[in-house]
C-alpha cells in the first residue's frame, strides 16, 4: 500500500522486515518443540536462537535461487555454525510463510480492532448529545418522518458492534498454524512438534491441513474488512448527503488553513469522508480476489500467493486508515440543530402524514377514506406552501372527527422521538464515554 493511506502502526507489521522477523519467529519456535521433544540438541538449540538475517543477503541469494524462502532459511543458517542444520527440519516453505501470515494477520486484525473500538467511542459519545436531537428521516433521499441525530448513530452503533464480531470472528478463524509438512500429512514433523510450536506462538492448529492453511480462512478476513469498510462507506456517505449546501445539517472538520479547491476559494468539501468511499470499493474489489484463492489445485498450487501479496496487505492497512479517519471525521464533525429543525419544516407539515391519518382511523374513519383526506391535503400544503395543520384544521371532515387539540398533538415532533431513550437502553448507552480518542490529530 502507498504511504499516504499506511498509518505507522500497519507499516510496523507489514513492512519487508517484519514479514522476514515472523518467519524467523516460526523457525525459532519449530527448533524450541523439536529440542523438547529429543531431536535437537538443547545447547544446539540455544544456539540457534541467536540466528539473524539482512535483508540485503536475502535479496542476493534469491537473485540467484529464485526462491524466496529458501533464500531467508540460507542467509539465517548463514549467521549460525554447525547447529544450522536443525533450521527448518521437516518444514515446507508453507509451513513457515502461512503460520508467519497467521501471526500478521492476528496483529494486524488486533490493530484495527483497536481503532474499530475508538470510532465506537467517538460515534457514541456524539450519539449521546444528540439523543434528542431532532432530524428529519429520509427514505428514497425523501422526507419521510422525524427522527433525532442520536439516533440515527445509535444505528451506526449497532453495525459498528456487527462489524466487531464480525473481525473477532475472522482473527480466530485466521490465528492458527501449520507446521504439517509437504502435503500436511506429518510425515517428516510430527503432530506434537506441530502444537508444541503453535502453542509457543500463541496460535491454534488446524487440525487438518494440506500443503497450506486453507484459504477460506482468509477469504473470511478479506470479506469481514470488506464488510467494515462498507460501513464506512456508508457512515461517509451520509455525511456527505447532509454536508451539501441545500442540506447543511453536518460538516466534516474544515481546518481554517485547509483549501476546498484550486480554482474556487469558497469550496469547502467532504473530501475526507469521500477519500473513505473511494478506498471502500479497493477493499470490496479485495475480497473477491479472496474468493478466487480459496479453489486451488489438489494440496496446493501458488496462484493464490501473488494475490495474497497485495491484497491482505492492502485490507488491512486500508481499513486501519479509514478507521482512523472516520474517528477523526466523528471528533471533529460540526452539527447543526437549528438547520434540522429548519429541514424539518420544509415540507409545512407533511411528515406528519402518517399521525393524521392514523389520528382519522381511530376517530373512526375508513383507513382508506383517511389515507385520501390526508394526501389530498398534503398535495395542497405542497401546491401553496401552507401547512398541513391548518388545512386540516379547516377540513369538515377533520373537524367532525377530531378535537382541536387531539389535532395539534398530531403535530408535536416529541411523539416522534418517544421511544429513543429505549434503543439507546437496548444498546446500553446510558451515559457519555469519557475515554479520550486517540490518532485523530492528523487527518492529511
Amino acid at each position: 500500500m502507498i504511504d499516504r493511506y499506511t498509518r505507522p502502526e500497519m507499516a510496523a507489521i507489514w513492512n519487508r522486515r517484519a514479514y522476514f522477523e515472523y518467519q524467523r519467529q516460526v523457525e525459532l519456535a519449530v527448533v524450541r518443540a523439536w529440542a523438547k521433544f529429543g531431536k535437537i540438541p538443547l545447547e544446539d538449540c540455544e544456539l540457534i536462537q541467536r540466528a539473524s538475517f539482512t535483508l540485503e543477503r536475502i535479496d542476493e541469494i534469491e537473485r540467484e535461487a529464485d526462491h524466496e524462502t529458501n533464500a531467508f532459511v540460507t542467509a539465517l543458517a548463514e549467521s549460525l555454525g554447525p547447529e544450522s542444520r536443525w533450521l527448518h527440519l521437516g518444514l515446507t516453505s508453507s509451513d513457515v510463510l502461512d503460520t508467519a501470515g497467521a501471526l500478521q494477520l492476528r496483529a494486524a486484525l488486533d490493530q484495527i480492532g483497536a481503532r474499530l473500538r475508538r470510532v465506537e467511542s467517538a460515534v457514541a459519545r456524539l450519539a449521546l448529545k444528540h439523543r434528542r436531537t431532532a432530524m428529519i428521516g429520509r427514505s428514497h433521499g425523501m422526507h419521510a418522518e422525524p427522527i433525532s441525530f442520536g439516533f440515527k448513530l445509535a444505528n451506526w452503533i449497532a453495525e459498528l458492534r456487527r462489524t466487531a464480531v464480525r473481525l473477532a470472528a475472522a482473527r480466530d478463524s485466521i490465528a492458527v498454524g501449520k507446521i504439517a509438512g509437504s502435503v500436511g500429512t506429518h510425515a517428516n514433523v510430527p503432530p506434537r512438534v506441530e502444537e508444541a510450536a503453535c502453542a509457543e506462538l500463541a496460535l491454534g492448529v488446524a487440525p487438518v491441513a494440506s500443503q497450506i492453511l486453507q484459504r477460506d480462512r482468509h477469504a473470511e478476513a478479506l470479506c469481514a474488512l470488506a464488510l467494515c469498510a462498507s460501513t464506512l462507506d456508508k457512515f461517509a456517505t451520509e455525511i456527505r448527503h447532509l454536508q451539501r449546501n441545500e442540506v447543511a445539517e453536518l460538516e466534516e472538520p474544515f481546518e481554517t488553513s485547509r483549501h476546498g479547491s484550486s480554482s474556487m476559494p469558497h469550496k469547502r468539501n467532504p473530501a475526507r469522508s469521500e477519500r473513505i468511499s473511494g478506498l471502500a470499493r479497493v477493499v470490496r474489489a479485495n475480497a473477491q480476489v479472496g474468493l478466487e484463492n480459496v479453489a486451488l489445485w489438489h494440496e496446493r498450487d501458488i496462484s493464490h500467493s501473488s494475490a495474497e501479496r497485495i491484497v491482505l496487505v492492502d485490507s488491512t492497512t486500508l481499513v486501519d486508515y479509514m478507521l482512523w479517519l472516520f474517528a477523526g471525521i466523528m471528533e471533529g464533525l460540526a452539527v447543526y440543530p437549528q438547520r434540522m429543525r429548519e429541514n424539518l419544516d420544509l415540507t409545512r407539515g407533511q411528515i406528519f402524514s402518517q399521525a393524521a391519518m392514523l389520528e382519522l382511523v381511530e376517530s373512526g374513519m375508513n383507513r382508506q377514506e383517511a389515507y385520501d383526506l390526508v394526501r389530498a391535503e398534503c398535495h395542497a400544503a405542497a401546491a401553496t406552501g401552507e401547512h398541513l395543520h391548518g388545512l386540516l384544521a379547516r377540513h369538515p371532515q377533520v373537524i367532525r372527527h377530531i378535537e382541536p387539540e387531539r389535532l395539534a398533538a398530531v403535530f408535536d415532533i416529541e411523539r416522534h422521538l418517544l421511544h429513543v431513550d429505549e434503543a439507546f437502553a437496548r444498546l446500553g448507552l446510558n451515559q457519555l464515554d469519557s475515554t479520550p480518542l486517540k490518532g485523530a490529530d492528523e487527518l492529511d
